[in-house]
């Protein structure tokens, strides 16, 4: 069953800037061009167009170029005004032999970075397009970013897993893997100062990683109905945005002391008045009394009984800004101060399929499957 959203009021909220319509088919993925009105889109009509704001306040499509296939994703460097494109048929500079799921260009390695859906992660010499080195992953891969100074590769894929590389000139090594999703990975996020990674996916969570505490520490946030689609780290701020196919935009504050949520305990009774669940014939047998289905306390992680758990409260520190099930102990500890939410939610009124910050002047585009797409003004939520 989705979790409802509640209403909770709000005295500031994302201004609509701007609608860009009249695309053939979906946008699949757009980028803003700092310091200019402009926004450059690709999409499933096999078009880039490049959309310059006119004095009418309108964005026109200034420059417009047919691809020989639809562009899968795109990777746009404001510095160098260079287009990284990945086609549907498998080509970046060389070739994946399945689509390109996502293309990086890292400017200070000259490398641009591929991942598709013939499970591989390969990265490239942008200047020769030489192909430097390539890694087989266990499944199609959906997300990736890179950490310069590192030269850390984080690849999110269909599994659920996260795998981190290190990469050399013309070959890598693996670090470790890391899966807390039940779902793929469908969006990634790194933040070099905090050294925190974020992945969103299907199973509609997200989970913040502290890759620079070294503690395995991992931070479960709850705020969408449908996969997440699209993260960005304010660091300025210390907000995290996110986007969902259910429309919504998540404004999380991240500058507050989140708690672990606990590990889910085993037990064959309830834990609270120990009355036995339907699998433990013994004890139902030997008290004469009909099991119970089991449940699962979302703050203690102890094993409990419908009846013992019947209240339902959020846990914002713990990541769950909707109402879950808490024991009744758990429910009478849990203060109206710790219920108090660390996050803001918003309509976007599409269902977003890509988004992207824009931190210099704090805008947000925002695509979706209505074929729009929409410029907000983030300022007056993310400060």
């Amino acid at each position: 069953m989705a979790a409802e959203i509640h209403p909770r009021p709000q005295t500031r909220k994302p201004v609509l800037l701007s609608k860009i319509e009249g695309f053939q088919d979906v946008v699949n993925t757009a980028v803003i061009i700092p310091k200019e009105d402009g926004v450059i889109s690709v999409s499933q009509d096999r078009t880039i167009r490049v959309w310059l704001k006119r004095d009418s306040g309108q964005y026109w499509p200034s420059v417009y170029h047919t691809m020989p296939v639809a562009c899968s994703c795109m990777s746009f460097n404001p510095e160098t005004r260079r287009i990284s494109l990945g086609l549907e048929n498998g080509t970046v500079s060389v070739s994946h032999q399945g689509g390109v799921t996502v293309v990086l260009f890292v400017l200070e390695m000259e490398w641009v970075l591929s991942t598709g859906q013939d499970k591989s992660f390969t990265w490239h010499c942008s200047e020769s397009g030489q192909q430097l080195g390539t890694y087989r992953t266990t499944a199609w891969v959906s997300g990736l970013q890179f950490d310069v100074e590192t030269r850390h590769a984080f690849v999110g894929d269909h599994s659920g897993q996260v795998t981190i590389l290190k990469l050399e000139q013309d070959n890598c090594s693996l670090v470790t893997t890391f899966k807390g999703h039940t779902g793929n990975v469908t969006a990634l996020c790194w933040d070099p100062v905090q050294r925190v990674l974020f992945s969103g996916s299907s199973d509609h969570s997200i989970i913040m990683w502290d890759i620079g505490g070294r503690k395995g520490t991992a931070f479960e946030l709850q705020g969408h109905n449908d996969k997440v689609q699209g993260l960005c780290y304010a660091s300025h701020t210390r907000q995290l945005i996110s986007c969902g196919s259910d429309g919504g935009i998540v404004i999380w504050n991240m500058d507050v002391t989140r708690q672990e949520t606990p590990e889910w305990l085993d037990s064959d009774s309830c834990q609270k008045c120990e009355q036995p669940f339907f699998w433990n014939f013994k004890q139902m047998w030997d008290s004469k009394k009909i099991g119970l289905r089991q449940h699962h306390c979302r703050k203690c992680g102890q094993a409990v009984c419908g009846k013992c758990s019947s209240k339902r409260s959020t846990i914002p520190l713990m990541g769950f800004e909707f109402e879950v099930r808490v024991c009744d102990s758990c429910h009478d500890s849990i203060t109206d101060e710790e219920r108090a939410p660390t996050a803001t939610f918003h309509d976007s009124k599409h269902s977003i399929i890509h988004m992207q910050y824009e931190p210099t002047r704090g805008w947000l585009l925002t695509s979706g499957t209505d074929k729009i797409i929409k410029l907000w003004d983030m300022t007056p939520v993310v400060s």
